[in-house]
């Protein structure tokens, strides 16, 4: 029998951690890539704000009821097979998006883009970590928040670029169809490259816990996001204090499925490790944080004060560079020396910068410059890059090796309801300060004061956000476990950091070879 050569066998691994990770930037750039194009998609559909609120929202809706099935269906039937298939259905739902005729095929269109990347982002994290051992996963994750930090906060400048430059005269629309030569290469690559892995126990789809999650998150969100636009109607309240009742059935269903064959759609049992409730809990609030701030801070620049995308999309450069500089000096340097102290000061720090925001905005009106941004959106960047790279060893530090898949689908599952309930507040905290109908003149000044009401909401959350970071270990499991692999390994989400640390083999992948 002939013998891989291990050289080959390394390369083909960078190169299955290159498509996955192309894959993850793809998705966060998505997220924020249409924040930007916003007033030319009004304008060219003549789509209501409550229409643009979907468009991002439902994306992140979405994806937020799907995020646990996909990963649990990676654990399943296979994490190469379920990501194959996202990216696949990820890259049509991105063509059908370019091609959108009006605001409702848009809405329709993002829907099920959010849908498709529920399937493949899950089987990330899981794939890198049955590809790569324990001791070099502290550098593959250092990369990968790196990676996470760029991808989220590059959107809207990517997007500026392809609205302004209006490709064959596309207009927004090449910020969708730029999906399609990069989720071509990744399917193909993807199956040569890829190896196959999946739980080692047995597991069943939770389909009934499924419906109880979509149907409790839908009676949440849509009110939240609609009821401005309707006037708040008496049944977007009934339909929001609905779903408390249904979030109750859900968790009892979810405890008769554990005793029933050990496979729920979410494993309650995690949520006794404290370290895993208290960083849900974190991320949940974080996402609210990014829902709220990036779509105003978007609408603050290009209709109040005039801005082209491309003005609007540079000015965010330097809050880029801020968040992955920080990203991944956090994961390599700082949590192993100071653990979650990190984090709080992370929160902090991005306080700061909106204050500052806050206090520029409100000293110089619609008058202020790009420059005069700089300062505060560095000092936000510096503190969300803190922790947004750290805050998944936080989070997974001890998570059992069979439930891969599902809990880094509940990791992002929350982070994407947090980042939904953050847009759908864009109602309130943003819109509920303007009034119905600004004169033009006064469109400026309006929408500069919804701005710095919006910000208001934004420290607040952060500062909840402060809080709970309280409840999380001092030490991380991979500064606990001393060493990059184990912190690696835990965010991961696949394997205790006990196990990270003495660089066991894991137990949740088929014991033979990742990559032939």
């Amino acid at each position: 029998m002939r013998t891989k050569d291990p050289a080959a066998v390394d390369r083909r691994r960078w190169i299955a951690l290159a498509i996955v990770m192309t894959a993850s930037f793809m998705d966060l750039v998505d997220v924020t890539i249409v924040n930007v194009a916003i007033p030319s998609i009004q304008e060219d559909t003549g789509a209501s704000f409550s229409a643009i609120q979907w468009v991002t929202g439902g994306y992140a809706l979405a994806f937020a009821i799907g995020l646990i099935t996909g990963g649990r269906l990676g654990d399943i039937y296979g994490r190469k097979r379920l990501f194959l298939i996202g990216i696949g259905g990820f890259t049509i739902a991105s063509a059908l998006c370019g091609l959108a005729t009006g605001a409702e095929m848009l809405v329709a269109t993002r829907v099920l883009q959010g849908g498709t990347a529920a399937l493949m982002v899950p089987q990330v994290l899981s794939i890198i970590h049955a590809t790569f051992p324990a001791e070099e996963r502290g550098k593959v994750f250092g990369l990968f928040g790196a990676i996470v930090g760029l991808g989220a906060v590059s959107g809207p400048l990517i997007g500026a670029l392809l609205t302004e430059w209006d490709l064959f005269g596309l207009g927004w629309r090449p910020i969708f169809l730029i999906n399609l030569p990069v989720g071509v290469a990744g399917l193909l690559l993807g199956r040569r490259f890829i190896g196959e892995s999946r739980a080692e126990q047995a597991l069943r789809l939770d389909l009934l816990g499924t419906v109880l999650a979509s149907v409790g998150l839908l009676m949440l969100l849509y009110p939240l996001t609609h009821g401005r636009e309707a006037g708040w109607p008496l049944w977007g309240h009934l339909s929001m204090a609905g779903s408390l009742p249904v979030f109750a059935l859900f968790v009892a269903y979810e405890r008769v499925k554990t005793r029933r064959d050990g496979s729920p759609l979410v494993e309650l049992s995690l949520f006794r490790v404290k370290s895993f409730a208290a960083g849900i809990g974190v991320q949940l609030t974080f996402g609210v944080v990014t829902g709220i701030f990036f779509l105003v801070w978007t609408l603050y620049m290009q209709i109040g004060l005039g801005w082209s995308p491309l003005k609007a999309g540079t000015t965010g450069i330097p809050f880029s560079i801020a968040v992955s500089t920080a990203a991944g000096l956090s994961v390599q340097k700082l949590v192993p020396r100071f653990g979650r102290k990190v984090l709080q000061s992370g929160a902090l720090v991005m306080a700061a910068g909106v204050v500052t925001y806050i206090w520029e905005a409100e000293r110089y009106g619609t008058a202020i410059t790009a420059w005069q941004m700089v300062l505060p959106l560095v000092v936000m960047g510096l503190g969300m890059g803190l922790i947004v790279a750290p805050i998944t060893d936080a989070v997974l530090a001890e998570v059992p090796r069979e439930h891969a898949g599902s809990a880094s689908g509940l990791i992002n599952t929350v982070n994407q309801l947090g980042l939904a309930l953050g847009l759908g507040l864009v109602s309130v905290a943003f819109f509920g300060a303007i009034d119905e109908a600004p004169a033009p003149d006064a469109v400026g000044t309006a929408f500069s004061g919804a701005f710095v009401h919006a910000l208001w909401w934004v420290v607040g959350v952060l500062t909840v956000v402060f809080l709970l970071m309280f409840a999380l270990p001092k030490r991380t499991g991979g500064a606990a476990a001393s060493g990059a692999g184990a912190a690696a390994g835990a965010a991961a989400g696949s394997e205790p950091a006990s196990g990270a640390a003495s660089g066991e083999p894991t137990a949740d992948v088929e014991q033979t070879p990742v990559l032939i």
